[in-house]
């Protein structure tokens, strides 16, 4: 597909898992796609950072089209586990980086006629998941996030919605899976939990996120679209 050619895109967290798979898919579309991620030398949780990522993108592009705020980090633990300051930092750049990134393309986004924001969120925010209490209230305020901001710029032509994954094979879940005390043993319980009998794999929800963002998609606004083997909306009998 060439639906992105001519258009530059903005992917934050985009060095590794979601981030990399949606790199490479907006990249094959036709898009010139600009990594932020930490790993780069652009800290979400930081607003000169920000700004000078994005500037210099602009400036090298002539135009920023596309962003895709992917950056975040996870928290385990129920509600007591993290301190005041784990708190801060979570939320810090799962939901005030969404508004960092999202405030410095704004007044670039508005000259695009394809302008449009896709916020990667979770199903955490939707579903109780066990010892995700902090992961989980920051997605939940990542879903809110972007129905305000589909509604504040709408009539802009910018175009805002949410992917939101389940459990995806990406490099956070490895590690929180290699944490447990038998990794095998807790990897097939998790695949056991999901209705299709695996998880969810980066290049699918980057594919979800490049039809959110594609202009074949230009009606499309204030949708949070789901892609998590079906653990949301399905019941099977055990």
């Amino acid at each position: 597909m060439s639906d992105f050619d001519g258009l530059v895109a903005v992917v934050t967290g985009g060095a590794s898992g979601i981030g990399a798979a949606t790199v490479a898919t907006l990249t094959g579309r036709g898009a010139t796609v600009a990594s932020l991620d930490l790993a780069d030398g652009c800290d979400v949780r930081d607003t000169a950072s920000v700004d000078a990522a994005i500037d210099a993108v602009v400036a090298r592009h002539g135009r920023l089209d596309v962003l895709v705020n992917n950056a975040g980090i996870g928290a385990v633990g129920d509600v007591t586990a993290n301190d005041d300051d784990e708190w801060h930092r979570v939320l810090d750049v799962n939901v005030v980086g969404i508004a960092r990134v999202s405030r410095a393309a704004l007044p670039h986004l508005r000259r695009s006629s394809h302008a449009a924001i896709v916020n990667t969120c979770s199903i955490a925010a939707q579903v109780g998941v066990p010892q995700r209490a902090l992961y989980s209230a920051s997605k939940g305020a990542v879903a809110a996030l972007t129905l305000a901001m589909a509604a504040d710029h709408v009539r802009e032509g910018i175009r805002v919605n949410a992917v939101v994954p389940g459990t995806a094979d990406t490099p956070w879940v490895g590690r929180l899976l290699d944490a447990a005390d038998d990794p095998d043993a807790a990897r097939t319980a998790l695949v056991g939990r999901q209705p299709m009998g695996r998880l969810v794999t980066a290049d699918e929800v980057a594919h979800t996120i490049a039809h959110l963002a594609s202009p074949l998609s230009s009606a499309t606004t204030g949708t949070l679209l789901t892609v998590d083997a079906g653990v949301i909306g399905l019941r099977l009998p055990r």
